[in-house]
C-alpha cells in the first residue's frame, strides 16, 4: 500500500467517525469544532479556551515575561533549515561571553504529542458519524416476520413454554411495527416492556439467546445482579445500554431500536429488614425507571464507566424494548399464602394445603404479590406485560433430550460419528435420565450434568476398539444395574456394568 492509499483510507476512516475531544471525551457533534494537533489529536474549542484561560491566570515564576520562554520556542523546533540553524549557533557564540539566562523551567516538563502512539483512538471507541442527507429508515414495515413465524422458529429450539413463545412472538413483531412506523393516525403507540417470571431452568434465559439468532436485530443481555446505584463499586444502571450500543457496533440510530433482556431481575428487590443503605435493590429500580419509560441517557463507548477516558455519546431509550426475566424463588409462597387466606370451614371448603402441590403457582401471580416479594409500584408500571413460564415436567425433560436443534443427545451422537460409531438410546432410558433431572429440581440444566456423568466411561472406552460400530443406551446403565448393549461389525452383546470391567482389568 503506497502512501495515496494510506492517505485515502485515512480520509474515509475520518468521514465514517466523529472526532472526540482528546481532554473532555465529547465527539465533534456535541463540542463544535475541533483544533486539530499532531498525531491526529483533537481538542475542542471549550477545553482549549478553559486551558489558555487557566495559563493567563497564573505567571509561574516570571515564565510569562521570561525571554527563555521565546527562546525555547526558537530553538531546535521542526521545520527550521540549516541555515537559520547555523545562525542560531553564531549567535549563541556570541553571547556566550555575556550572562545566560536559564534555559527552561525549573521543575516542570513538556509533554512531547509525537510520543502518543499514531493509531490514534480505537475504533471501538469512536462514535459514528450520522449520515447527512436523506433519512431511510432502517426497519422496513414488510421485512417484519410475522408473530407465528416468529413462533415456529423458537419452536425448533425451545420445548414447551407455548404460551410465553406466544407473548414474545407478538410483542417483538408490534416493537418494530411501532418502530418502522413511528406513527398510526397521529396516534402514538406505546411499548409494551415485559416481564418473564419462571422457575430456575425453566428456559427464560434461552428463549431470549435463541430469539437474538433469529432476528436480524441488535440484542444485549445485561445481569442485574452486578448493578448498582451511581457511585458505588459495580455497573451504573447506564452500562446495560452500553451493551446495546456495542452489540449495535456504536451505531447510536440502529442501538435505539433494539432489545434489551436483564436477567435475575428479582436479585434488585428491596431489602428487607435492613438499616444500610440499599445501593443494589430499591435505588437500582428507582434509577432504571427512565430507562424503561423512555429518555436520553449519555452512555460511555467502549466501556462500562463513565469514568473511564472515553467518548460519551447520547442514546434515547423510547424504541427500545426491555425484556426482564427472574425466577423469583420466594414469591410462590407469598401467592400462596394469599390464595390461602379464601380458605373457609364446613361441607365444600378449600383446604389450606391445596396450592401446596401446585407445580405452576407463578401463573397466579398479581401485581400485589410482586409489591410484596419488593419490587416497587413504580418499576412494575413500566413492565406491563407478565409472562410466566411453566415448571418442566417429565414429559418435557423427554422432548428435551432428543427434539430441538442442538439437543444434547444429537451433540454426543455427533461426537461418536466422528468415531464411526451410532449412538442410541432406548425410550426407557430416556425416561430415567428425566427422573434423575426431576429429582435433582433445577430444571433442563441437571440434564447435561447426568449425561456427563454417564457417558464419561464410554467416551473414554469407546476409542480403544475399532471395531465397535454400535452403542445403546439402556435404563439398566442409567440406574447402575448393568452396561450399555454393543455391537460389534455383526455380533452383538452386552457390556458389563464399568465396575465388573475395572476389576478384569485389575485381574
Amino acid at each position: 500500500m503506497n502512501d495515496q492509499d494510506f492517505r485515502d483510507h485515512d480520509d474515509t476512516n475520518k468521514k465514517e467517525y466523529e472526532d472526540v475531544c482528546f481532554i473532555c471525551r465529547r465527539p465533534e457533534s456535541k463540542a463544535g469544532r475541533m483544533f486539530k494537533m499532531p498525531n491526529n489529536i483533537c481538542v475542542c474549542d471549550d477545553c482549549m479556551h478553559k486551558t489558555m484561560d487557566a495559563v493567563s491566570q497564573f505567571d509561574y515564576q516570571g515564565m510569562l515575561n521570561n525571554p527563555a520562554v521565546f527562546q525555547m520556542m526558537n530553538m531546535g523546533m521542526p521545520g527550521m533549515n540549516g541555515q537559520d540553524q547555523a545562525d542560531e549557533e553564531e549567535k549563541d557564540d556570541k553571547d556566550s561571553r555575556q550572562p545566560q539566562m536559564p534555559k527552561g523551567f525549573p521543575n516542570i516538563s513538556f509533554v512531547n504529542l509525537g510520543e502518543f502512539p499514531n493509531d490514534g483512538i480505537p475504533n471501538r471507541q469512536k462514535i459514528k458519524r450520522k449520515k447527512a442527507g436523506e433519512k431511510k429508515p432502517v426497519l422496513d414495515i414488510h421485512s417484519i416476520p410475522a408473530p407465528h413465524k416468529i413462533k415456529a422458529q423458537l419452536d425448533e429450539y425451545v420445548i414447551g413454554q407455548e404460551q410465553a413463545k406466544k407473548i414474545i412472538s407478538v410483542a417483538v413483531y408490534n416493537h418494530y411495527k411501532r418502530v418502522a412506523t413511528g406513527t398510526m393516525d397521529e396516534i402514538e403507540i406505546e411499548k409494551s416492556n415485559i416481564l418473564m417470571l419462571g422457575p430456575t431452568g425453566c428456559g427464560k434465559t434461552y428463549l431470549v439467546k435463541t430469539l437474538a439468532r433469529l432476528l436480524d436485530v441488535p440484542l444485549a443481555i445485561a445481569d442485574a445482579t452486578s448493578l448498582t446505584e451511581a457511585g458505588y463499586i459495580g455497573d451504573d444502571i447506564e452500562s446495560v445500554v452500553s451493551k446495546l450500543l456495542a452489540a449495535a457496533d456504536n451505531d447510536v440510530e440502529k442501538a435505539e431500536q433494539g432489545i434489551i433482556f436483564i436477567d435475575e431481575i428479582d436479585k434488585i428487590a428491596k431489602k428487607k429488614n435492613t438499616t444500610s443503605r440499599d445501593v443494589s435493590g430499591e435505588s437500582v429500580q428507582q434509577g432504571m425507571l427512565k430507562l424503561l419509560e423512555g429518555a436520553e441517557v449519555e452512555v460511555p463507548v467502549g466501556a462500562n464507566s463513565k469514568n473511564a477516558m472515553v467518548p460519551l455519546t447520547t442514546v434515547n431509550t423510547r424504541n427500545i424494548l426491555f425484556i426482564c426475566g427472574g425466577a423469583f424463588p420466594d414469591l410462590e409462597d407469598i401467592i400462596k399464602q394469599r390464595l390461602n387466606k379464601q380458605t373457609s370451614i364446613g361441607f365444600g371448603a378449600q383446604l389450606k394445603d391445596k396450592w401446596d402441590k401446585e407445580k405452576n403457582i407463578l401463573s397466579k401471580v398479581t401485581v400485589e404479590d410482586l409489591r410484596k416479594f419488593g419490587m416497587i409500584p413504580e418499576f412494575i408500571g413500566r413492565l406491563p406485560v407478565i409472562c410466566t413460564l411453566e415448571g418442566l415436567n417429565r414429559d418435557m425433560y423427554v422432548r428435551i433430550l432428543q427434539e430441538p436443534k442442538n439437543a444434547i443427545l444429537k451433540q454426543y451422537q455427533k461426537l461418536l460419528e466422528l468415531d464411526e460409531v451410532k449412538l442410541e438410546f432406548s425410550d426407557d432410558a430416556l425416561e430415567a435420565i428425566a427422573d434423575k433431572a426431576m429429582e435433582k429440581d433445577t430444571g433442563a440444566r441437571a440434564l447435561r450434568s447426568i449425561i456427563e456423568e454417564f457417558m464419561l466411561d464410554i467416551m473414554y472406552e469407546i476409542p480403544k476398539d475399532d471395531n465397535i460400530g454400535r452403542v445403546t443406551i439402556t435404563k439398566a446403565y442409567i440406574e447402575g444395574t448393568g452396561g450399555p448393549m454393543i455391537d460389534i461389525r455383526g455380533n452383538h452383546y452386552a457390556l458389563p456394568d464399568m465396575d465388573q470391567m475395572k476389576q478384569i482389568e485389575t485381574k
